[in-house]
């Protein structure tokens, strides 16, 4: 780790340098344990700053599931200091500024965030202190936003990727969280007690839970001067954070699901037990991934599409805090049969477990992950973004040494996973069957 004290690590008093990395500085509140995250940019005319809260669906359980999504609706109601009553909704204060203002929920982590011309900055920092311990969390607004986010969960029932996606996540995981969407169940979003939600809040979103980033043009010493004076304002969790200890038993069996609905798209979707994001294995995983199904190029893209047996394909290697997911989802031509998409696809994965991958291929996977690397900087919020999807995983840090990682792979390692992970019986296959195809 990097202590040393330069321009561009300030000393404040009350706030410790941890580290720095690529130019990204790490800080703590010493009052109340909040992470800060810093990556000035003085040539940039806007800063983003996103509070990222280390809880997502992964800490919802029965009863309750799709609370942090539904919180994360509550959360922009108002709150003690910013609100319709004292002119200072966060709508009216920035976002009339010409800022960009949302929030987002996932697995392990929601955020909240702003980008603003660099002089609202000080104002976005307030509004995201003020909401961490005094949202307005009422019934009267659960009862007008439970609606609309019922709707939200309609529209992805009416999605065939959607509605395949839930069921295979439903079916892979029995114990373990990740069994629920993030944004609940039916019921659970119509009958959530207010008490149940507030208790939430009260649960999870306080300092020493939570990371604020700042990216782009602002100035460190001022900026850190702002936060100490918001944040500090907040003392740590009263109690122990809910630790979420359970864990998902070894799967000893294929599973299988299907959905059938009205329409005439027809899908697959083969998912394969993975390691956490911190684990050893994602680097080659990842790379897996992209060789699989990145591009025309690609196995899967050439043996279903280029043959016009499907019209798309894709591979997502999910990377989360606890043991996770790498799925194919493949959308069929008409006509074709699930079980002639689902036993090309393993005789693809026979293949490289048998004969491994070539080095051309696994350098084609390198330069895609390259430039999505360069992406990951490409403005104020996707470097927030990035930064967040770090934290949930485990460590920001990552940010950083991944794409060392992703560097040192080697076509052996590609071939030593998918021999370790690419196994049947801890896969889960879905197929979603439109009635009127």
């Amino acid at each position: 780790m990097d202590s040393s004290t330069t321009p561009s690590t300030p000393e404040i008093a009350g706030v410790s340098h941890v580290q720095t990395l690529d130019g990204i500085h790490e800080y703590r509140l010493d009052a109340n344990g909040l992470q800060i995250l810093l990556a000035p940019d003085p040539t940039a005319p806007v800063a983003g700053i996103m509070v990222t809260y280390r809880v997502g669906s992964r800490n919802e359980a029965i009863g309750y599931t799709g609370a942090t999504h539904l919180l994360e609706h509550l959360m922009f109601k108002g709150s003690d200091n910013f609100n319709k009553e004292k002119g200072g909704t966060i709508w009216e204060l920035i976002e009339s500024k010409g800022a960009l203002v949302n929030a987002t929920t996932w697995n392990d982590r929601t955020n909240y965030f702003e980008v603003v011309p660099k002089e609202h900055l000080p104002t976005a920092i307030a509004l995201e202190a003020d909401r961490m311990r005094g949202a307005f969390i009422k019934e009267s607004d659960r009862q007008s936003e439970m609606p609309v986010v019922r709707n939200e969960f309609e529209r992805g029932e009416n999605s065939p990727m959607e509605a395949l996606d839930k069921q295979l996540w439903a079916l892979a995981y029995e114990a373990h969280p990740y069994h629920h969407s993030t944004i609940g169940w039916r019921s659970d979003i119509e009958k959530v007690p207010i008490e149940r939600l507030k208790q939430f809040y009260d649960d999870f979103y306080h300092p020493d839970n939570a990371t604020i980033s700042v990216v782009g043009g602002f100035d460190p010493v001022s900026t850190l001067e702002t936060i100490k004076k918001e944040f500090g304002k907040h003392q740590k969790a009263p109690a122990a954070l809910p630790v979420m200890y359970t864990e998902e038993p070894k799967q000893e069996g294929e599973r299988r699901a299907t959905v059938k609905r009205a329409g005439e798209t027809n899908m697959l979707a083969l998912a394969y037990k993975i390691p956490r994001a911190t684990d050893p294995d994602m680097p080659a995983l990842l790379l897996l991934a992209l060789i699989l199904a990145d591009g025309k190029t690609s196995r899967l893209y050439r043996v279903l599409v280029d043959v016009a047996a499907a019209t798309d394909v894709t591979t997502m290697c999910y990377q989360f805090r606890d043991p996770s997911l790498m799925i194919s989802y493949v959308t069929l031509a008409p006509r074709v049969r699930h079980e002639i998409i689902e036993k090309k696809i393993k005789q693809e994965f026979e293949k490289i477990i048998k004969k491994g991958v070539a080095k051309k291929e696994l350098a084609r996977a390198k330069r895609s992950y390259r430039s999505y690397t360069a992406s990951r900087r490409d403005g104020p919020y996707a470097l927030l973004s990035s930064l967040n999807e770090e934290i949930a995983a485990g460590e920001w840090t990552r940010f950083v040494t991944f794409p060392n990682m992703i560097a040192k792979v080697t076509t052996k390692d590609v071939q030593k996973v998918a021999k370790k992970y690419l196994v049947d019986d801890h896969s889960t296959v879905g197929y979603f069957i439109g009635k009127n195809s």
